[in-house]
């Protein structure tokens, strides 16, 4: 092989390797496949719901549903995926903050109120000296569930100036309320065993609950938990994680989410 064809096979290699490695822009007549990952309620479906709008612009989308939260940024960050739909903001910058990896997050999507679940009891009232009350056992959502407890009068919290309150931040339990961890995606699998639980709104649906009709009480909607499409660095201004965006945070996603989820899923757009 001379000289020169090894140079233009090696220009042809590394163009392939950058092709395969992130999303690019459609050219005419072509089309460019996003691989996404998403947790199934709502994130997947809000995904489905555009994959043929996308399609019709040259953008496929390759939704990968994870039944584990916790496996999606590292795939992302690591290049397995060009983008992820399943977090909220605070969840996102905790993620950089403890691994020094590099992801971000393009539009905010949505968000998913969190609520306080119970088999037994019917209201806040009734909530009495000593009961158990189980949380999500990342500290994110940990801390979320920390300060809905405080919101409803049922703890107070030392103020650690970063919404990231733990259990050893609680200042103040006059019910002495027993508090367990336990991870997110089984306490509507677990919530029997306990007196009460808090659960993520995605959760929730997925176990057939209904946050709007079956929660004692919720957070508050204007929550600053929204839901977002995270990407790397590198990769936010490309335009097909562009048009995804834009599809994200278009009318129709939109009216999707208020008819098909009931004012459980709230758009932060």
């Amino acid at each position: 092989m001379t000289n020169s064809v090894r140079t233009i096979a090696a220009v042809l290699s590394a163009g392939l390797l950058l092709a395969a490695c992130s999303p690019s822009s459609p050219a005419e007549g072509d089309s460019v496949t996003i691989r996404i990952g998403a947790t199934s309620v709502p994130h997947a479906e809000i995904l489905e719901y555009i994959r043929g709008d996308l399609a019709a612009e040259g953008v496929l989308l390759q939704i990968e549903e994870f039944g584990d939260f916790a496996l999606l940024n590292p795939a992302l960050a690591d290049g397995s995926l060009d983008a992820n739909y399943f977090q909220h903001i605070p969840f996102l910058n905790a993620f950089v903050t403890n691994t020094g990896r590099e992801i971000t997050y393009v539009v905010r999507v949505h968000i998913e109120p969190i609520g306080l679940y119970s088999q037994d009891l019917n209201y806040l009232s009734q909530v009495s000296q000593g009961m158990t009350i189980a949380i999500p056992d990342d500290p994110t959502n940990g801390a979320r569930s920390l300060l809905l407890l405080e919101s409803l009068g049922l703890l107070e919290l030392v103020d650690t100036g970063d919404n990231l309150a733990t259990i050893f931040d609680i200042a103040a339990n006059p019910l002495d309320l027993q508090i367990q961890e336990i991870q997110a995606a089984m306490l509507p699998h677990t919530f029997g065993d306990t007196d009460l639980s808090i659960i993520n709104t995605n959760f929730a649906l997925q176990a057939g609950l209904n946050p709007a009709t079956d929660a004692i009480a919720r957070e508050n909607p204007d929550s600053p938990y929204a839901n977002v499409l995270a990407v790397r660095p590198e990769n936010a201004d490309d335009e097909a994680i562009q048009i995804l965006a834009r599809w994200l945070t278009s009318d129709k996603v939109r009216e999707f989410i208020l008819e098909q989820y009931g004012g459980n899923v709230v758009p932060a757009f």
